[in-house]
């Protein structure tokens, strides 16, 4: 069994995705980022790094419990433990493990930080927003580009790279990204979005009560490290 900590941010979704897809035995265990629960001294021995989302695999390597942290890693963790949805053959295995550095180091942040001074960010954005939109317009380019070059991130199969990126696509319209543009991206979000699996776990997902809306200023201001959170 694997305890998956959790609530409902892109890089929760892509590990509820890989479970689903793995069919790994697994029990939610919901932290509630909104009120500072990934700061608690019990969560913190878990993710020194104090986020989410977390597993613990009781059944690790050697029969031991593992804890792993970060998204990316916990993707590596779970097609090596699985045997899926990452290549054998080195050069293939690479080609996915470089598209799925591209989603973490780029894709995430980028697209996070626009959703951050477009949404809640306060005063004039002007320039920030104009800084990630055009961030994120330019990274669809280059999803657009390489899958006109292969039918998926990593090459011809499905892979954790295509699991680790879709999440972040869900919200094109209110990223300034329209698929009647990009028919590359089109066919490939479709694709994904219609594996049983994916269904499964966004239905999970829709399921989990939402915080966010009902947060206090100063829990919104711990979450963003602002106001007297704030160490700059």
């Amino acid at each position: 069994m694997i305890d998956f900590y959790a609530l409902t941010s892109p890089n929760v979704q892509k590990v509820f995705i890989m479970l689903e897809e793995t069919e790994l035995a697994y029990k939610p265990i919901f932290v509630d980022v909104w009120k500072g629960d990934q700061f608690a001294p019990e969560f913190l021995k878990l993710n020194p790094n104090g986020k989410i989302p977390v597993i613990v695999d009781h059944e690790g390597p050697g029969g031991k419990p593992y804890t792993c942290f970060e998204s990316g890693a916990i993707l590596m963790y779970l097609a090596e433990k699985s045997g899926k949805f990452m290549p054998q053959d080195m050069a293939r295995r690479y080609d996915v493990i470089q598209w799925l550095m591209v989603q973490m180091s780029g894709i995430g942040p980028m697209f996070g930080q626009f959703v951050h001074f477009k949404r809640f960010a306060t005063g004039n954005n002007d320039y920030s927003v104009s800084r990630y939109q055009t961030e994120v317009k330019r990274l669809y380019d280059v999803l657009e580009k390489r899958l006109g070059q292969s039918a998926y991130l990593g090459g011809p199969d499905y892979s954790i790279a295509d699991i680790a990126t879709f999440p972040w696509t869900r919200q094109h319209d209110f990223q300034g990204v329209k698929w009647a543009d990009n028919p590359n991206l089109a066919r490939w979000f479709e694709a994904i979005a219609a594996r049983p699996a994916v269904k499964r776990a966004l239905a999970k997902v829709e399921t989990i009560p939402s915080v966010r809306e009902h947060a206090k200023p100063e829990d919104t201001d711990r979450f963003f490290g602002r106001g007297k959170y704030a160490r700059a």
